[in-house]
């Protein structure tokens, strides 16, 4: 009887285990100096950005035919898409032009939300937290308003494609929400207050 995986290719299954040790690395150095401000303000802009992320998703569906009612308001595009659209099988119908762009597009979201991770945080093991942590926010915000605006996935058991850096990674929605969530926990938990010196720094500047 064979294993059977919850995403592809089988080493997505891997991202699990994330957030376990990184906590378990952090709180065995102490924990991760972090102000509450730093989780705030880079919490924000990642909620931001996956609100921005979820609508250039719905303008690729609607570029490429696979969303009905997008010309009418925003109600009629929730009435009619959510059943129609498959995000898993929607790869294969995209454009070779569209599909290096949205390659490109995932290379800079990554390249953006390192970037404000560390200049969030100036240490390297900060910095990491910062960007588990909002990257996990973006990713679980991209879904609540792909959901909100488009009504999918109509359940979290809908397949999705995750990245398409160097492979499309594909998995069940709840897959990604957990491991998000998982991120979210790991920091909070090894979470550190930082050097008072810091903090006096941190509000100099």
């Amino acid at each position: 009887m064979s294993l059977k995986l919850i995403a592809e290719p089988w080493w997505v299954n891997l991202l699990v285990l994330v957030p376990p040790l990184a906590y378990f690395l952090w709180k065995r150095s102490g924990g991760v100096a972090l102000a509450a401000r730093q989780l705030l303000t880079s919490g924000v802009f990642a909620a931001a950005f996956g609100f921005v992320e979820a609508t250039v998703v719905v303008y690729l569906r609607a570029a490429t035919g696979l969303l009905p009612g997008y010309q009418g308001t925003l109600a009629d595009v929730v009435r009619r898409s959510g059943e129609f659209y498959q995000q898993s099988q929607a790869i294969n119908q995209f454009p070779q032009s569209l599909l290096t762009l949205e390659v490109l597009r995932e290379a800079a979201t990554i390249v953006i939300l390192l970037s404000v991770a560390f200049l969030t945080a100036t240490k390297v093991r900060s910095g990491a937290a910062v960007f588990l942590w909002a990257f996990a926010i973006w990713d679980i915000s991209y879904y609540a308003v792909l959901w909100a605006t488009v009504r999918w996935p109509l359940s979290l058991s809908d397949a999705d494609v995750l990245f398409l850096i160097p492979q499309p990674w594909i998995s069940p929605v709840w897959f990604p929400l957990l491991v998000s969530m998982l991120a979210i926990v790991a920091v909070v938990l090894s979470r550190a207050a930082p050097p008072k010196s810091e903090i006096r720094a941190e509000t100099v500047k």
